[in-house]
C-alpha cells in the first residue's frame, strides 16, 4: 500500500510513536522518526524526497504548528502534511489547518483511518494541474459531510455557466470567469474543521454547534490564506473570496461578515447562487424542487438574498442549469424534478 513513501513522523510520546511506526510499516510505509519539531526539522532539510509528515502538535523545543511553518516556508514541492490531535481541542485543529495543515487525525489513533487519511496525501500529490488540485482538496471537505460525489461537479458547472452569462453582460471579464468557475468547489474547504457528526443531524443543532457551523466561511478562508501565503499559487486570492463570503446576502444579512450589496467580492456573489441552486435542486436543507420552481427562488431572492443582476444573468442560461443537473444528479436520487423539455420558466427580468 504505502511501497515507496517515505514519512517524517514528528511525536515525543514514545509508546504512540511505536505503535504508529509498526502501523504504517506494516503497510510498507518507509518511516523516518523525530521525537520534536526542531528534530523533525532538520531531518526535513536533509531529507528532500519527504512529501509526507505526520506531526503532533505539542511537541518540546518546536511545536507542530511551528513545523508546519518550517515546511511550509521550506518546501521545494507540496508536502502533505497530517496532525495528530485530541478531538476535543477543535481550536488546536483549525489553527494547524490555518499554518498549512492538510488535514488531521484525532488520538487514539485508529489504523484504518490513518492510512485512508495517507492514501488521500498520496493521490492528492499523484495529482497534476490545477483543477486537480482543486477538486481533491474540496472532496476533503465533502468527504467529512457526506455529500454527493456529484455535488462539486455540478457546482463548478452552474458556476461556469453564470460566469459566462456575468461576462457577457460586463460584470466580470472572461478570464476571470473562467477562474472563478475552475475554484468554486473550493466553497466548503472550512467544513472540514466541523465535526462529521454534525452535518448528519444539520436540521437539530445546538446553538454552539450551529455557530460552528456558521465559521466554516472563515475557517475556509483562513486555510486558503495561508496556503497562498507558503506557496505563492495562482489564483487563491479569488478562492479566498469565493470561500468567506458565498454565504452573505445582498440585503446584508448573511454571514460572516454581514456585506452587503457590492460590498460583497462578485466571485463569492456567482457562486452564492450556483450553491443556492444546487442546495434547492439536490436536496439538503431547503428540501428538493424542479429547476424551474428553483428558478423562481432564485428570481424572487433577487435584491435581497442575490445580487439582481446575476439574478437577471441565472434566468438566461437557467435551462442549461437544468441540462447540468440533469447530466450530474445523484444516482440514489433519481431523476424526479428535472425540468421537462420545453418547460415554462420564470419571466425574463426586464
Amino acid at each position: 500500500m504505502g511501497e515507496g513513501y517515505r514519512i517524517l513522523v514528528a511525536e515525543d510520546e514514545r509508546t504512540q510513536m511505536r505503535q504508529i511506526r509498526m502501523r504504517l510499516e506494516d503497510k510498507g510505509y518507509e518511516v523516518v522518526e523525530a521525537s520534536n519539531g526542531r528534530e523533525a526539522s532538520r531531518i526535513f532539510q536533509d531529507n528532500p524526497d519527504i512529501r509526507m509528515v505526520l506531526t503532533d502538535l505539542l511537541m518540546p523545543e518546536m511545536d507542530g504548528f511551528q513545523l508546519i511553518e518550517f515546511i511550509r516556508a521550506t518546501q521545494s514541492s507540496y508536502v502533505y502534511i497530517i496532525v495528530l490531535s485530541i478531538l476535543e481541542d477543535r481550536d488546536s485543529i483549525v489553527r494547524a489547518l490555518a499554518h498549512g495543515a492538510d488535514d488531521y487525525v484525532c488520538k487514539p489513533v485508529f489504523q484504518e483511518e490513518l492510512l485512508l487519511r495517507l492514501e488521500g496525501g498520496r493521490r492528492l500529490l499523484r495529482l497534476e494541474g490545477r483543477d486537480a488540485l482543486v477538486f481533491a482538496l474540496a472532496r476533503l471537505a465533502a468527504s467529512n459531510t457526506g455529500e454527493s460525489p456529484y455535488r462539486l461537479h455540478r457546482i463548478r458547472e452552474y458556476s461556469r455557466l453564470l460566469s459566462s452569462a456575468a461576462a457577457e453582460a460586463g460584470l466580470v471579464s472572461r478570464r476571470r470567469a473562467g477562474e472563478i468557475a475552475d475554484l468554486s468547489p473550493l466553497l466548503d474547504i472550512g467544513k472540514v474543521a466541523v465535526p462529521s457528526d454534525i452535518w448528519s443531524r444539520r436540521d437539530h443543532l445546538t446553538p454552539a454547534e450551529e455557530e460552528l457551523v456558521r465559521q466554516h466561511p472563515v475557517t475556509g478562508a483562513e486555510v486558503i490564506r495561508a496556503t497562498a501565503d507558503h506557496t505563492g499559487a495562482a489564483g487563491l486570492e479569488i478562492a479566498h473570496d469565493i470561500v468567506r463570503h458565498h454565504h452573505e446576502r445582498w440585503d446584508g444579512k448573511g454571514y460572516p461578515d454581514g456585506l452587503r450589496g457590492e460590498e460583497i467580492p462578485v466571485a463569492a456573489r456567482i457562486v452564492a447562487v450556483a450553491d443556492a441552486y444546487e442546495t434547492m435542486t439536490a436536496g439538503g436543507n431547503g428540501g428538493r424542487l424542479s429547476p424551474p420552481q428553483a428558478a423562481e427562488e432564485i428570481w424572487a431572492g433577487a435584491g435581497s438574498l442575490f445580487d439582481p443582476a446575476l439574478a437577471a444573468a441565472f434566468i438566461g442560461v437557467s435551462e442549461k442549469m437544468a441540462d447540468v443537473c440533469g447530466r450530474y444528479r445523484d444516482a440514489v436520487l433519481g431523476v424526479g424534478g428535472m425540468a421537462a423539455p420545453g418547460a415554462a420558466m420564470p419571466p425574463t427580468p426586464k
